[in-house]
């Protein structure tokens, strides 16, 4: 009979084993729970980055200048000019301690009582990583004192005249600049869709365009009434929203594009906000190493009876056009 006090669990290789079997569910979590990274995830621009000291995300900042129309002998130009960048994406680490003192050690000393507790504690940790993961999606990024990942009032700014994002600096570079139009007042159903049309079309490229709308409760709301009589309402299980986000249809700019609620009880995303995004050029980019992965072995102070599992994320959220991405707000 084995001794109530002498644990036959060894609690670093469980937790460990715990959190690298649900690693993936976190990640899937946080995405699931949060419709744009959803929908990035479903495009494919969920892209691990290897390394490098920096995130690098390259980007087309002005036509090739060499073009030109000619007759005869005339001689072309052959001319050099730039025109590839790359924005430099620092990297943003966040963690989170599943923890277990000596005196809880002994206390859960069986196998069945030391998983159910260990579980337990993975559970919250994973609830808590979705919970603030999907707040720094719609961050500006100063939270933490800066160490928070660029949030989407970052890439997308509400001011796109000022900052540096990617290391460039937008009140200098006018091509690296979002749309914002600041309303006086909260729009209304008879006004939104006026508001909604002339971003659209102003962020309209030959084929590129907006392909996701994210808003939150209030704009959500005064769009929903705008389109009570004729109920273009979607059931939020279209291909781009399959797992049951709310979201409505919108027709501007040459295609149908869907209108998501980001924001419901609560929500993360700012209120009184819509987004209107390109999706082709924004970027999810976690460590390949460090998505969601248990960082080392146990830890443990010479002085305190208790043992410490990390787990840990790296990566970024990045963007290769900013002029092609707007933002409605009051």
């Amino acid at each position: 009979m084995p001794s109530p006090l002498v644990t036959s669990v060894d609690w670093g290789d469980v937790t460990t084993t715990t959190l690298e079997l649900r690693s993936k569910k976190v990640a899937d979590n946080v995405t699931n729970n949060n419709a744009l990274l959803y929908f990035l995830r479903e495009k494919g621009n969920e892209e691990p980055a290897d390394g490098g000291r920096e995130i690098m995300q390259e980007l087309n900042y002005a036509q090739n200048q060499t073009f030109m129309f000619y007759s005869g002998y005339e001689f072309l130009n052959i001319s050099l000019n730039d025109t590839l960048t790359a924005a430099r994406f620092p990297w943003k680490q966040a963690a989170i301690a599943v923890t277990l003192s000596g005196l809880e050690d002994l206390q859960n000393s069986g196998d069945a009582e030391m998983m159910s507790l260990i579980t337990q504690r993975v559970k919250v940790a994973e609830r808590t990583f979705e919970n603030q993961m999907s707040a720094a999606i719609y961050s500006d990024g100063t939270g933490w004192g800066g160490k928070q990942i660029n949030g989407l009032q970052a890439l997308v700014s509400l001011t796109p005249t000022v900052g540096i994002v990617g290391g460039i600096d937008r009140s200098v570079q006018t091509w690296w600049r979002n749309a914002s139009t600041h309303l006086g007042s909260a729009p209304t159903a008879s006004t939104i869709t006026g508001f909604m049309n002339t971003l659209a079309v102003g962020l309209k490229r030959n084929s590129d365009g907006v392909d996701l709308i994210v808003a939150d409760n209030n704009y959500y709301l005064a769009y929903l009434a705008s389109l009570q009589a004729i109920q273009r309402i979607t059931d939020g299980k279209t291909k781009k929203t399959g797992i049951g986000f709310t979201s409505l249809a919108y027709y501007g700019a040459g295609k149908e594009v869907e209108i998501v609620l980001d924001g419901g009880r609560n929500g993360q995303i700012r209120p009184n906000t819509m987004y209107f995004l390109n999706t082709d050029y924004l970027h999810f980019r976690p460590h390949s190493r460090r998505n969601y992965k248990v960082i080392g072995g146990d830890r443990q102070n010479v002085n305190q009876d208790a043992k410490v599992r990390i787990m840990g994320w790296a990566g970024n959220f990045t963007a290769g056009n900013l002029s092609l991405q707007g933002v409605i707000w009051n």
